[in-house]
């Protein structure tokens, strides 16, 4: 059991680092919102530009969709490393997964543009277009990568895991005469 929580504890570290990956993705796929300054007097007013675009679906889209595919070859790679599986294996694919999402999302929100709105506006002038910052609204995107982990190493598991030997004749029957 010892052995087993120790590699759990090792694909928790290596599944969650993952999420630098996923993070630096994010950023770099994802849709900009547009955004407006206007100066009206000393406030500034900041709108979208487009107010009946998607970019914001986009932007929680990208990061699922990203999520989905870390999940799957995070699960790959644990399969990989170890067939059999096992519940505190399962559980730190979960665990690493979560916390590579949280850790993909703050990076994201980090290397994206500025998160004070107002300054930006101010300092790209009135009627000039400026990104919005980075967020994830959808927080259940967060989920996105250890959902699909545990279904695609449950999916490998079952395909390609070693099976139990089953015995002939089943308990319980006689042999069939010779």
């Amino acid at each position: 059991m010892a052995k087993e929580l120790r590699e759990a504890a090792v694909v928790v570290v290596a599944v969650a680092l993952g999420g630098v990956l996923l993070g630096v993705l994010w950023w770099w796929l994802a849709p900009r919102v547009p955004l407006v300054g206007d100066a009206s007097g000393d406030a500034w007013v900041v709108y979208l530009k487009d107010s009946e675009g998607e970019h914001s679906i986009g932007v929680d889209g990208t990061f699922t969709l990203i999520a989905l595919g870390c999940g799957a070859l995070s699960a790959l790679a644990v399969f990989l490393f170890r067939r059999r599986g096992g519940v505190p294996l399962v559980v730190g694919l979960a665990v690493g997964g979560l916390l590579g999402s949280v850790l993909a999302w703050r990076l994201g929100v980090w290397l994206g543009p500025s998160q004070d709105v107002i300054a930006q506006a101010k300092s790209v002038g009135k009627g000039v277009t400026f990104d919005a910052p980075l967020k994830l609204n959808a927080k259940g995107a967060l989920l996105a990568w250890p959902f699909s982990a545990l279904v695609f190493h449950l999916g490998l598991t079952a395909l390609f895991g070693p099976r139990d030997p089953e015995e002939w004749p089943p308990p319980g029957e006689r042999q069939p005469p010779r």
